[in-house]
Order: C-alpha cells, then structure tokens, then sequence
C-alpha cells in the first residue's frame, strides 16, 4: 500500500487508521509484549465506548481529538521495520545484474527451462534492436 493518498477516504477508514497508529504507538512505548498486548487492549476499549456514536459531527470531533492525542504522545525514536523507508536495511540490497545468469552451467540452467528459452529469444531481439539501431560494428573499428 503506497503512504500517497490518492483518493477520499471514509470516515470509518480514517477511525481505522486512527486506531492502527495508536496500536504500532503503544508498541513503541510498551517494547514487552505482555505489556504491549495490555495496552493494545486499552486502546481496543476506548475506541470501541465511541463505536456507536451516529451524530457525525461529534464523530468528527472524537476522530480529530483522537488525532491531536496521537500526536501528543508520539515517541521521539519510533520502531521502523529494518526493510522500509527510515529503516536500516532499506535500500541496501542490490538487484543482481543481468549477466550473471549468463555464468550458469547448463545443468543449472536445465533447472529452469522455459525461463532460459524465453531469456534467449529476448537477448536475440535485443541485439536485433541494437543492431538497427547503432548498426553491426566490430569491436576497435572506427
């Protein structure tokens, strides 16, 4: 799911996402998971004494108390997963460059056939577009 918001989201889409933060919140304040889950359960509590509440506009309000209460209490070094943006694997692992298969033995190819088929046909229009392109030079030919 992209972070951009792209379109209008429902009231009942904001009070879930309202309620998601709070919860990932209380995992930053409360690390022990015995203590996590008791405040996971206080938080589940408190949104669920407001869940009947039909009047919109005390609806609305509920949400942006609950929003400025978030983030009042919102911890200085929140946990960021190690692979996401802010995180400290993020970005570090390189995909491996294209030739590389090309160092494959053919028993190791024959593990995959149809993938390496498919791979040929490729390399071959991709020369035929060079070629077309740039033209058939020989390699110190100028």
């Amino acid at each position: 799911m992209s972070y951009l918001t792209t379109r209008a989201a429902s009231h009942a889409q904001k009070v879930c996402s309202l309620y998601k933060k709070a919860l990932r919140e209380c995992q930053n304040w409360h690390y022990f998971p015995h203590l996590y889950r008791y405040h996971q359960v206080v938080m589940r509590a408190r949104f669920d004494e407001n869940k009947d509440v039909v009047d919109m506009v005390k609806a609305k309000q509920l949400l942006e108390e609950g929003e400025a209460e978030l983030w009042e209490r919102k911890h200085p070094q929140p946990f960021k997963f190690t692979d996401s943006p802010g995180g400290v694997a993020y970005g570090r692992e390189a995909p491996p460059p294209d030739w590389l298969l090309d160092t494959w033995t053919p028993l190791e190819k024959a593990r995959y056939p149809e993938y390496f088929a498919r791979r040929e046909i490729r390399k071959e229009e991709y020369i035929k577009r060079w070629q077309e392109k740039y033209g058939n030079q020989k390699a110190g030919a100028h």
